[in-house]
């Protein structure tokens, strides 16, 4: 039994191999990009509108809503990479649904790719927002001795964000498997629908804490100016 797609290779020569890990992640993108042209190719600013386009209109407004609440800013500037990270893991979740499809994110290689974007994404934001010099100085913060202790949270969130999507998308392909060679017939196709609705809230989660984590990344300086400034001289 092939625990992860990582296992299944299809394609070798000498030191390259071409596993399903990396045939189904092209595979989703490609899909995911057709997908993207059809639906935007017609878009349309009044009735009559497609079915397509108001989902589409519904699912970005509801990812802008969420941004702006975690982040309390304006959320546009977070979305291509946040909205980027949830439907490529619902997209694979959904087409998990699909007889001979191999989720990508069942692979630790994939959700750790994903992983370091994200830690990639944190600092790129915060620098953009708030400057090298007041991103870094948190690190020191409240005192120089926590430097080691701030870079290792950084890494180990990182870890974590791998870690926990991985084993959820893991463990549910699994059951669903052990469960077809026991009961095949009506109770897996209970458990796929409900490995669909873990992976779609794994999807959520993934993108909340890659925004919270990039949010904390862009505020996190802005308490500095208020601990540098003078403090008031009232009543002097």
């Amino acid at each position: 039994m092939e625990i992860t797609p990582d296992q299944i290779v299809y394609w070798r020569a000498g030191p390259i191999a071409l596993n399903a890990t990396l045939v189904w992640t092209w595979v989703t993108m490609v899909l995911m990009a057709v997908g993207c042209w059809l639906v935007t190719r017609r878009l349309s600013s009044g009735p009559p509108t497609s079915r397509a386009q108001n989902f589409l209109e519904v699912l970005i407004a509801y990812m802008r809503q969420q941004i702006r609440e975690i982040s309390q800013d304006e959320p546009d500037r977070y979305l291509v990479f946040v909205g980027s990270l949830f439907l490529f893991i619902a997209a694979s979740t959904v087409l998990g649904m699909v007889p001979g499809y191999r989720p990508p994110i069942g692979s630790l290689s994939t959700t750790a790719a994903l992983a370091i974007c994200v830690f990639v994404a944190v600092p790129v934001y915060g620098i953009s927002r708030q400057g090298v010099r007041k991103y870094l100085k948190h690190f020191v913060q409240p005192n120089p001795i926590m430097l080691p202790f701030n870079v290792i949270g950084e890494l180990s969130r990182t870890l974590a964000l791998a870690v926990r999507l991985f084993g959820n998308v893991m463990s549910g392909s699994l059951i669903v498997a052990i469960l077809i060679g026991l009961v095949p017939l009506f109770f897996p196709i209970v458990m796929q629908a409900f490995g669909l609705l873990i992976g779609m809230i794994q999807a959520y989660i993934f993108a909340v804490l890659a925004m919270v984590y990039i949010a904390s990344g862009a505020r996190v300086s802005k308490q500095t100016p208020e601990a540098d400034s003078p403090h008031s001289t009232e009543g002097a």
